[in-house]
């Protein structure tokens, strides 16, 4: 009995691993292909790129829609998390055309393919371990907030070596974060109790793991990217 028990909750896990890692593609999907239409789309361009106050309101949303769906993810339906998922990755994709037109494609390319290796290759380690890594949720945060703070004190300053500083550790931080959230996730699928909460718990699952990658690539393009010329 206890063996169908534990098989019933590691397919459970499994399936919900799958939806996360679905949703996750189509957002970064969706990025992708809104930031290079925007890129290649002069008349877009000049909309979110050539206002400065159009610019910093589409972040003011993205920021809103993630602390929105974060912090309403138990009381809105799965079918409104989702929307609100894919609404996230859409403004994210326009925000993220200016790399677009900064770094040279092949420098994109490259640099995605080496953000995918460490963010797999932590991914798994999260899954697999049997580490309890729930210790390391207080001292990532505090590490995030850190790296915000000096990133906002670093606009004033306008540090460069400051800025690499932030980069690097970023990426150390947000690496760390994708086991965390990985560990995170294979816990809530195993307790997960109807397929409405299964749904919203992929599109969560869905959007850590999303905001883990993007920052991971980010910042690897401090140091891998090639600006165009």
């Amino acid at each position: 009995m206890y063996q169908n028990i534990a098989t019933t909750a590691e397919n459970t896990t499994d399936s919900l691993l799958h939806k996360v890692f679905g949703w996750m593609c189509a957002g970064l999907v969706i990025s992708a292909l809104t930031a290079y239409f925007t890129a290649a789309t002069p008349a877009v361009t000049r909309v979110v790129l050539g206002n400065q106050a159009a610019f910093f309101g589409l972040v003011i949303v993205e920021l809103a829609l993630v602390l929105g769906l974060t912090w309403a993810i138990r009381r809105i339906s799965a079918g409104t998390a989702t929307l609100l998922f894919l609404l996230y990755s859409f403004v994210n994709g326009l925000t993220l055309s200016v790399i677009v037109l900064l770094y040279a494609d092949a420098s994109l390319a490259s640099t995605f393919m080496i953000a995918a290796g460490m963010f797999g290759a932590t991914a798994v380690y999260g899954y697999a371990t049997k580490r309890d890594l729930s210790r390391l949720g207080s001292i990532l945060m505090m590490g995030l907030v850190g790296i915000i703070l000096a990133g906002i004190v670093n606009i004033f300053l306008g540090n460069n070596g400051l800025d690499i500083a932030v980069s690097a550790i970023a990426v150390i931080i947000f690496t760390a974060l994708t086991a965390y959230d990985m560990q995170k996730i294979k816990a809530m699928g195993m307790m997960a109790t109807d397929d409405e909460s299964r749904a919203k718990q992929a599109i969560f699952g869905a959007l850590m793991l999303y905001l883990d990658f993007i920052n991971i690539f980010l910042n690897l393009l401090r140091f891998t990217g090639r600006r165009r010329n």
